[in-house]
């Protein structure tokens, strides 16, 4: 298998682009976790979502606003995951910063509450009788 990070597909080889502006674009992920889970991607090199610029950040959230809208119109999920890995720990795998929109369907997981916080499953649920914060 190829190294996605040499030369980082996300600068070199941009697959499945479906809107861009001039910092940013949104691709749909060649390995999709649901239909519609799509990728946006800052045009620059940067390996952490936290070294982006304030305007980098911004373009990013324009993009996720407007491919929210598309996937509303053409698939209408019943929720979303928004999610950002930052380093190998975090579960980064192409270390160029991306943000993760995943469209989520009813049914789709016996037991989706917890959402993000299912990424260590024995975490997901709250304890009882505490509020739920997410």
């Amino acid at each position: 298998m190829r190294d996605p990070n040499n030369p980082c597909i996300f600068c070199h080889d941009p697959r499945g682009v479906v809107r861009r502006n001039a910092l940013a674009y949104c691709a749909r992920d060649s390995f999709p976790v649901s239909r519609g889970h799509s990728l946006v991607i800052p045009r620059r090199h940067c390996a952490s979502f936290f070294d982006l610029s304030a305007a980098e950040i911004a373009a990013c959230i324009e993009l996720l606003l407007e491919e929210r809208a598309a996937l509303e119109a053409e698939l209408k999920p019943a929720g979303y995951n928004i999610g950002v890995n930052v380093g190998r720990a975090g579960g980064q795998s192409v270390l160029h910063a991306h943000v993760h929109l995943i469209p989520r369907y009813a049914g789709d997981h016996p037991s989706p509450q917890g959402g993000v916080r299912q990424i260590i499953p024995w975490k997901a649920d709250y304890p009882r009788g505490e509020e739920a914060s997410s």
